[in-house]
């Protein structure tokens, strides 16, 4: 089986979460493509391979030598974003793209003009949509690129290699992939989530990321009569809004800036709730980002009366470059595989997280790489076959380069 057949063959599993859901994985269709994947592993004679009660799969392939080699580990999610519906996925391969339009289905164009990340591939194969789902290169791809890679390793015993294990989970989009993870059962000195965009994407670095949840209490009084009784919260809200930084929004910043982003409000006269996220890429801003909002209400409660406004700041996730600074061996060695394999590195920060922060932060260094996929969470998402093949031949590279690191 090829790459592009094991990628098709995953895609017509619909595998959305569910941000509202309490269970894990947070949708039981999940777990019919998690079983799948493990008869898949096991068909293909990987060892160890277990999957839990909450769809996360473990897998090795094992060592063909005796040297000592670092165990490493590649990372996937299967599930895809609530964003967009995944169900009857209908891919289609567009056969060496002219740099034009490509029609996904009547009144439903993909174009450059929109889109001029396409032109980067022109001349390549790429699977497209139909305009009316996601594809699910994310993070479908990440997976078929990790198995390719790994039945590769296991047809040419001329390369040697370690341990290498694999790991795919359920719910990343939904921000709780590495809650359960098992980091001592994967049992690796560190790990790639092959996760990424287009081709040479390398990314070690995201935001340091907070929830703030802000209540205000009001007072409901007859508006007839309300003259000096009333504290409209609907009010208040739009009021402590427009006390946060205007040009400190995600709309309005890019690269390391950081921002405020306000998620939502829902409010009468007499209560008003707000949903905030914070984040910033350095660690001390980040503080000082949260002292702020935390000021805020306090300049609120002194102008209406203590207890008027009231805020939880919670911890979301932090910037694995604190993880990954003293282990740079990690980012050299696929920095090193990507120039073996013609892959020119684009490394950047994530305006985001990975599950590889959460990892990084549980012990696991867990850098992110590409897999090719561009467009994510909407119809018009495709993914070059020709960047999948790169991406497979890049891991099979850094398994090839950790079995010298020790050397």
């Amino acid at each position: 089986m090829n790459i592009t057949e094991r990628f098709l063959n995953y895609v017509k599993f619909d595998t959305q979460s569910a941000e509202e859901s309490q269970t894990v994985p947070s949708t039981s269709k999940q777990l019919i493509f998690a079983e799948y994947l493990r008869d898949e592993l096991k068909a293909e004679g990987f060892a160890d391979v277990e999957m839990d009660e909450q769809g996360y799969i473990y897998a090795t392939l094992k060592a063909n030598t005796k040297k000592e080699i670092p165990t490493i580990g590649f990372i996937s999610h299967y599930d895809t974003s609530p964003d967009c519906s995944g169900k009857d996925v209908k891919p289609r391969i567009v056969k060496e793209y002219d740099g034009g339009d490509i029609v996904l289905s009547e009144g439903i164009v993909s174009s450059p003009k929109k889109f001029p990340e396409l032109l980067a591939h022109k001349g390549e194969d790429l699977i497209v949509t139909d305009g009316h789902t996601l594809l699910g290169a994310d993070d479908k791809a990440g997976i078929a690129e990790i198995v390719q890679a790994m039945c590769w390793l296991r047809d040419h015993d001329e390369i040697k290699h370690g341990d290498i294990r694999m790991g795919f989970n359920p719910d990343e989009e939904i921000g709780m992939g590495a809650h359960l993870f098992n980091v001592e059962k994967f049992g690796c000195q560190w790990a790639y989530t092959i996760d990424g965009g287009d081709l040479g994407d390398l990314e070690y670095e995201n935001f340091n990321a907070a929830a703030a949840k802000i209540n205000i209490n009001g007072v409901s009084v007859h508006p007839g009569f309300a003259k000096g009784k009333m504290v409209n919260a609907s009010m208040l809200a739009t009021e402590l809004a427009g006390m946060m930084p205007a040009d400190e929004r995600p709309e309005t910043t890019e690269g390391y800036e950081g921002f405020y982003h306000l998620l939502g409000i829902e409010s009468n006269t007499e209560h008003a709730k707000m949903s905030y996220i914070i984040r910033d890429h350095d660690r001390k801003k980040f503080e000082d980002r949260k002292k702020f909002i935390v000021s805020v209400v306090d300049k609120m409660n002194e102008k209406y009366g203590e207890g008027t406004v009231e805020i939880a700041v919670n911890d979301q996730y932090y910037n694995m470059k604190e993880k990954i600074d003293p282990n740079m061996h990690v980012i050299d060695i696929v920095l090193k595989a990507m120039e073996l394999c013609g892959v020119p590195p684009k490394v950047q920060p994530i305006r985001g997280g990975t599950d590889g922060a959460q990892l990084s932060f549980k012990g696991l260094p867990c850098p992110n790489i590409f897999t090719g996929g561009v467009n994510f969470h909407g119809p018009y998402e495709f993914v070059s076959i020709q960047v999948m093949e790169k991406a497979m031949q890049t891991v099979v590279k850094i398994c090839e380069l950790t079995a010298g690191y020790n050397d």
